[in-house]
């Protein structure tokens, strides 16, 4: 069941996030801004025609807005530190498998380290490199939509400066 009263709460938390007023948000959905002032009081609920037009407008999607801040939790898999840091070093085994002079090796090596602009390989002999790495790799599968238990977190990796920007990170996808 939508409540009208967080919905209209969390749009008018948004809008102001945005530094948009009622008016503004209203002229821009081509609506009045008596309709937007009704929705934010809980009175009434944004017609389905323009709910993609607002969840755009305010960098949200149309699940957030019709659940309130309730945001619906819906993750794409599940990692842990140690299957990030098994990736990581899976990559120095297969230069150890392949031979570090094999084409293959040496394209995988040498497209990340052109795409994140770094040398990979120091990740497989520097502990601290590999925790940079291994924290990069949370990051990019949280923005991809996974989830990941802060407990391992908090446990497993190593430095805690990279402990401090994953739980911060994964607080922008309701990860607590």
């Amino acid at each position: 069941m939508i409540d009208v009263k967080n919905v209209g709460e969390y749009i008018s938390y948004l809008r102001k996030n945005k530094g948009l007023t009622q008016n503004e948000l209203g002229e821009r959905l081509g609506i009045s801004f008596q309709a937007v002032s009704k929705w934010e009081r809980g009175e009434t609920l944004p017609e389905v025609a323009i709910l993609l037009d607002l969840a755009n407008i305010l960098e949200t999607s149309v699940d957030h807005i019709l659940n309130g801040s309730n945001k619906v939790l819906n993750y794409k898999g599940r990692i842990t530190v140690h299957e990030m840091r098994e990736g990581i070093l899976c990559l120095q085994r297969c230069g150890e498998l392949l031979g570090k002079n094999n084409m293959i090796y040496q394209s995988a090596i040498e497209g990340i380290n052109s795409k994140m602009n770094t040398n990979i390989e120091l990740a497989f002999t520097d502990d601290h490199i590999q925790e940079v790495f291994v924290c990069e790799a949370i990051l990019q599968n949280l923005q991809n939509g996974a989830y990941i238990d802060l407990s391992d977190v908090r446990k497993n990796m190593k430095e805690d400066k990279y402990k401090d920007i994953i739980i911060k990170f994964a607080s922008k996808y309701d990860i607590k």
